[in-house]
C-alpha cells in the first residue's frame, strides 16, 4: 500500500467526497514514513522543521506571536495554510477528511442568505437534485479562487516584491497575484482563476480578480459565478498562525447585490505540500449516472 495509491480508491465515495483520496494519501504517507523510520532518507518532507517560526519556552510554535513582516515593512503572508475546521462531523463523513462550512456553502454564515438572482436560486436546486455531478472539480477541472481557499488540501503562499504566488496541492496548481501596480487586463481570455492584482492598504492586502470563465462554481453547493463577476479579497495576517480573508462577490448577473464572507486560515508548520493529481487512479467518473 505504501508504494502507491492503489489502496486509496476503495476508501472514497463516488460523489460528494471526491477529495477523500488526497487526505487518505497524506495519512498513508505519514503512516508509511513512521513505518520506515529505519531508512535514513525520507521521500517527503512531512516532518521537516519550518524556519523562522517563533517558539514558546517548551519549544512548540508560538502561533500567537506577531505576524512577520517583509523587508518593505508589509506583513508577510508566506506559509502553508489550510481552512479552519469549523464544521461538525456529520455521520459517516469525517473518518478521513475535515472540510469547512465554506467548502460546502460559501455563504453559510450570512444571516439573510446569499442574494441569488431567481435563475441562480433555481440553478442551485437543480445542482442539488443532480448531487453536484456538474461540479468542475468532480471532473478534475480547476476549482477557482474561492474553492481553492476552502479546499481541505494545503496551499502555500509565497510572497515576493511585486508578486504573490499561491501554490495548491490540488492538481499541483498555482495562482498569481501581481502587486507591482499593474491594472487588471481589459477583455482578457477567460480563465479558471481569473487575473489578480493587489495593493496594500495598511496591513491588509486588497486583491481584485476578474476575467473568470462563465460557469464557475464558488462552492460545492454550486453557487454560480459568471464572466461578469469580480472577486475582491482582503488578506490580513492576524498573527503568526492565523490568516483572515474577507471575500466579496460582485456579480450582478448571478446576484442581486455584492456579498461578503470571512474565511479563517490556520498555519501548518513542519510540513510541506504533497501533490494530489485528481486524474491519478481516478475511477469515479464512469459511476456518475443521471436519473
Amino acid at each position: 500500500m505504501c508504494g502507491g495509491q492503489a489502496g486509496i480508491a476503495p476508501l472514497k465515495a463516488a460523489l460528494g467526497l471526491l477529495y477523500t483520496r488526497a487526505m487518505i494519501g497524506r495519512w498513508l504517507i505519514l503512516a508509511c514514513t513512521v513505518a520506515s523510520t529505519l531508512v535514513p532518507a525520507r521521500a517527503q518532507w512531512v516532518h521537516y522543521p519550518s524556519t523562522g517560526i517563533p517558539k514558546l519556552p517548551d519549544g512548540s510554535p508560538n502561533l500567537n506571536a506577531p505576524a512577520p513582516r517583509s523587508a518593505d515593512g508589509t506583513p508577510d503572508l508566506s506559509g502553508i495554510w489550510v481552512d479552519e475546521n469549523n464544521r461538525p462531523c456529520p455521520p459517516n463523513n469525517c473518518d478521513d477528511m475535515l472540510t469547512s462550512q465554506e467548502f460546502w456553502d460559501l455563504g453559510w454564515s450570512l444571516k439573510s442568505g446569499v442574494p441569488y438572482q431567481p435563475w441562480a436560486a433555481a440553478l442551485i436546486k437543480q445542482r442539488a437534485a443532480a448531487f453536484g455531478q456538474d461540479d468542475p472539480t468532480a471532473h478534475c477541472l480547476p476549482g477557482g479562487v474561492t474553492k481553492m481557499h476552502a479546499d481541505p488540501l494545503f496551499r502555500k503562499i509565497v510572497q515576493t516584491p511585486g508578486l504573490m504566488i499561491i501554490l495548491n496541492e490540488r492538481n499541483a496548481t498555482y495562482r498569481q497575484i501581481f502587486t507591482d501596480g499593474r491594472p487588471l487586463p481589459q477583455d482578457p481570455q477567460p480563465s479558471f482563476n481569473g487575473y489578480s492584482t493587489g495593493k496594500w492598504e495598511g496591513d491588509t492586502l486588497v486583491v481584485k480578480t476578474s476575467g473568470f470563465r462563465d460557469g464557475t462554481w464558488l462552492d460545492r453547493k454550486g453557487s454560480p459565478l459568471t464572466e461578469a463577476g469580480i472577486i475582491t479579497e482582503r488578506f490580513h495576517r492576524v498573527n503568526v498562525g492565523r490568516l483572515e480573508i474577507d471575500i466579496t462577490i460582485d456579480d450582478p448577473k448571478a446576484y442581486t447585490g455584492p456579498w461578503t464572507v470571512k474565511l479563517t486560515q490556520t498555519l501548518k508548520v513542519d510540513t510541506e505540500l504533497l501533490d494530489y493529481i485528481c486524474l491519478e487512479n481516478e475511477k469515479d467518473g464512469p459511476h456518475f449516472v443521471r436519473k
